[in-house]
């Protein structure tokens, strides 16, 4: 469940690795780096990440269809309905809300979460690690990954200053585009009047959908001092180790089914 750019790093290993994959989402999502996110499905009816194409499904009765056209289906189902009809062996919950899910049962016989707010053992059965650095990807079968920090990775050298965030409450706007190059200080959004400053020179590595209702304080975009097209249209490293490490407990668990 999640088809933002984390989520969807994942599906693509799986999908590479030879797994069949379903993913739900919100009735409007909030990916940043919409072009690698098949959450943008939902919206435009289709999208397509590295080769791999998504479609929007009505309901669970899409999904075989879908599947059996090699393309991953998505529906909108937040709260995970689905799963009382659909029965998934396995869910990874890629919604990165950082909080304890909401489930007071395993949603499915074999359940990973991603990031804070999971403990393997008492609301998943494995947690792989999100936070940038030396465990990035590592599968914990007991206890939490390392807690939210609240400041985004570095990237090239960028950490909290290549994240934009929205100055007030209200409707984003923008006529900048994912893959554009801004200069230092340019206006790249606005929200309820209030500029979003460039804070450097450099490309829109993501930005959320024009006309967007965002919260203060809450990201709209991330910038990359790198002018390299291939970075807003490729799935991260991140999201990729994160990828290898649902990938490494999937096939831990099948293992250790196989031998019962």
């Amino acid at each position: 469940m999640g088809g933002g750019d984390l989520g969807s790093g994942v599906a693509i290993r799986l999908i590479r690795a030879g797994f069949p994959v379903v993913i739900s989402e919100l009735p409007e999502p909030m990916a940043v780096r919409r072009t690698v996110s098949f959450s943008e499905a939902i919206y435009d009816g289709s999208t397509s990440v590295e080769d791999i194409t998504a479609v929007k499904i009505c309901d669970i009765k899409g999904i075989n269809e879908a599947l059996s056209n090699n393309l991953i289906p998505v529906l909108v189902d937040p709260d995970m309905k689905s799963c009382c009809q659909f029965k998934p062996d396995i869910l990874v919950d890629a919604r990165m809300t950082k909080l304890p899910p909401r489930w007071t049962h395993p949603a499915a016989p074999f359940v990973i979460g991603l990031g804070p707010g999971f403990d393997a053992g008492k609301n998943c059965h494995a947690v792989v690690e999100t936070n940038r650095g030396h465990f990035l990807g590592r599968v914990y079968w007991n206890g939490t990954a390392q807690p939210d920090t609240g400041v985004p990775g570095k990237v090239h050298q960028m950490d909290t200053n290549r994240v934009l965030r929205s100055p007030a409450s209200g409707l984003l706007s923008t006529t900048i585009n994912i893959g554009d190059w801004v200069d230092a200080n340019q206006v790249v959004a606005r929200v309820n009047g209030l500029d979003i400053i460039a804070p450097f020179s450099g490309m829109i590595r993501g930005i959320l959908r024009p006309n967007t209702q965002v919260d203060r304080g809450v990201k709209v975009g991330d910038m990359d001092t790198r002018n390299d097209p291939r970075l807003w249209t490729l799935v991260s490293e991140k999201s990729l180790a994160i990828g290898g490490g649902v990938l490494e407990a999937i096939l831990a668990y099948q293992k250790q089914e196989s031998c019962l």
